[in-house]
């Protein structure tokens, strides 16, 4: 029996273009003679719907397009389609009304339902908000050969619990062991699971050990596309019962593969198997470039404006932006002011030549002349300190939003997770923007990422790179005046943020106290910033998006928040 992994990059509440996708995808599987067609968790209303689930309209919509599509499938295809089903019981039992489910299509109509078992709460999930959860396996059967097979369905979180590969569970029951119980041949999970970092490996070694301990080939199917701050590399992959794997689709690229069941055996057969990226950083830029296209195409833009200051930052978002709407679509504002290096302009120059973007130059000293005449009754017998510096910022801001604004560009902001994470960044400046390209990009592997750019030809100029970082909003500034060294700062940020340890276990990796108080202090400090700052592309497993909930107001001892507005 063939199978066919949809791997589709759906748009969230765009029904009828969903199944469109869906039904295109499962006319090449008929063609290539599939019996059946697996696609992503929620694949007809995009993942995640949010708040969607709670208009009813939108429910009942997304019941009648499946039921269109039932109908408009081909008639000699079985195919699971993710969807939203309504609870009959709510209102009776006071359950939620929906479950995220499954809908088995054949025959013109829905067969039945599959209800995903384990609700994810965590990080950026909020699936109890909406969903009740299954509460039975979900198999069912499908003739290959004239010999009856059993499949058992899963979905996403229903894979990630199992105790021996973990240590412990995090859910009552382990959906997968109830199916292998259930006498399953082959069990398929249908996900949307977010992308981050290095995550493709981790999957592939759960599912490698599920298929083992349950001697049972699992074919997993995985949403691909950027949807808000979220994205989905795809990656789906199968693997025999052996835990060797036997297909594997491309990352961050919508695909459809075919894989062989064979009933004697019972097992699935080698077939294609795209490479995984070449490293951490190639991988990464894939996902963002796929994470600003995305962005930019399902919120009806078609070109994109950032400023460019000549540094690491605006260079690499340049270098995304480039990639991901042709950099044709693409204009760079340099924004020089009485403090910006000669270098620094000529750096931005040579960014616009290597990448072939477009261009244009606007000083801002006559409107920092204009600030200083309209603030002197205020500011009089005051130093020049912040709240000048970060003028400058909200000068080049405001040309970006009225840039944006006249013409319908989207403002990409280019400001980093480091600077995201410790203030270094001005509200209604440099944070301006409808997307932060690598708000979830520590510095560090920005200056990686710019190398790996580097490696056949050079888009990002050498001396961005090789030269140190600086703000430039006074005379000689370097970014290290005022934070450590990006080598110590990350790692301390990677321990708070990502590990989640507190400060006297960060002081025990080797980082000095006081460094350490400072740093927990600045991001404290910081949230309100970090609360107003556009959406930022999520690679790490931890993000200040979605999944990032913290106070504002608070006062941890270890981490006080003072009220340091003059520092906005």
């Amino acid at each position: 029996m063939k199978i066919a992994i949809a791997q589709l990059n759906p748009t969230v509440g765009d029904l009828a273009a969903n199944a469109e996708q869906i039904l295109a995808t499962a006319r090449q599987a008929a063609a290539a003679d599939a019996q059946l067609l697996l696609t992503p968790e929620l694949a007809l209303c995009g993942y995640p719907p949010r708040d969607l689930l709670l208009n009813p309209g939108f429910v009942m919509a997304t019941v009648q397009q499946l039921t269109q599509l039932a109908r408009d499938l081909p008639p000699s295809l079985v195919a699971l389609v993710g969807t939203v089903e309504a609870n009959p019981n709510a209102d009776a039992r006071g359950e939620k009304p929906l479950f995220n489910s499954i809908a088995q299509l054949a025959d013109g109509r829905v067969q039945q339902y599959f209800r995903k078992r384990l609700l994810p709460t965590y990080d950026v999930f909020d699936e109890d908000r909406y969903f009740e959860p299954g509460d039975r396996s979900n198999c069912f059967q499908l003739a290959v050969n004239a010999v009856a097979m059993t499949i058992g369905v899963t979905v996403c979180e229903d894979l990630w619990n199992d105790e021996e590969f973990w240590g412990k569970r995090s859910y009552e029951v382990n959906p997968l062991a109830d199916l292998a119980a259930a006498g399953a041949d082959l069990i398929v999970n249908l996900s949307a699971s977010p992308y981050s970092v290095g995550k493709q490996r981790l999957r592939e070694a759960m599912l490698s050990h599920a298929a083992r301990r349950f001697q049972q080939p699992i074919i997993y199917v995985n949403q691909v596309g950027g949807n808000d701050d979220l994205l989905f590399d795809g990656s789906s992959v199968a693997c025999n019962r052996a835990g060797e794997v036997v297909s594997r689709a491309a990352h961050c690229q919508p695909a459809l593969t075919l894989v062989e069941f064979d009933a004697t055996p019972r097992d699935l057969q080698l077939s294609a198997i795209a490479p995984r990226p070449e490293g951490d950083d190639a991988e990464i830029w894939a996902a963002l470039v796929l994470g600003v296209g995305d962005y930019a195409r399902k919120c009806g833009f078609r070109r994109a404006v950032l400023g460019l200051s000549g540094g690491i930052d605006s260079s690499l978002v340049a270098a995304i932006a480039a990639e991901a709407l042709g950099a044709e679509n693409v204009l760079g504002v340099l924004m020089p002011s009485p403090y910006s290096s000669d270098h620094s302009l000529a750096d931005a120059e040579a960014l616009v030549a290597n990448l072939g973007i477009r261009s244009q130059v606007l000083k801002i000293a006559p409107a920092m002349t204009a600030y200083d005449q309209i603030l002197e009754p205020l500011f009089a017998g005051t130093e020049f300190g912040v709240a000048e510096e970060n003028i400058q910022s909200r000068i080049r801001g405001n040309l970006l939003m009225a840039i944006a604004n006249k013409f319908g560009y989207l403002l990409l902001s280019t400001g980093n997770k480091s600077e995201m994470a410790v203030g270094y960044c001005t509200l209604y400046g440099d944070m301006n923007g409808g997307l932060a390209a690598i708000a979830d990009v520590p510095k560090t592997r920005v200056f990686s990422l710019c190398r790996w750019l580097n490696r056949d030809r050079e888009r990002i100029p050498a001396n961005v790179i090789t030269k140190p970082p600086s703000a430039e909003l006074r005379p000689d500034q370097l970014d290290s005046d005022s934070l450590p060294d990006y080598d110590s700062l990350d790692d301390i940020l990677e321990r708070l943020v990502a590990q989640r340890q507190a400060a006297n276990e960060i002081i025990a990796g080797g980082h000095h106290p006081e460094t350490v108080s400072r740093v927990l202090k600045l991001v404290a400090r910081a949230e309100f910033k970090r609360r107003q700052a556009p959406p930022g592309l999520k690679i790490t497993d931890r993000a200040f998006g979605t999944g990032w909930r913290m106070p504002i107001a608070c006062r941890h001892p270890e981490a006080k928040s003072p009220a340091a507005l003059v520092e906005l």
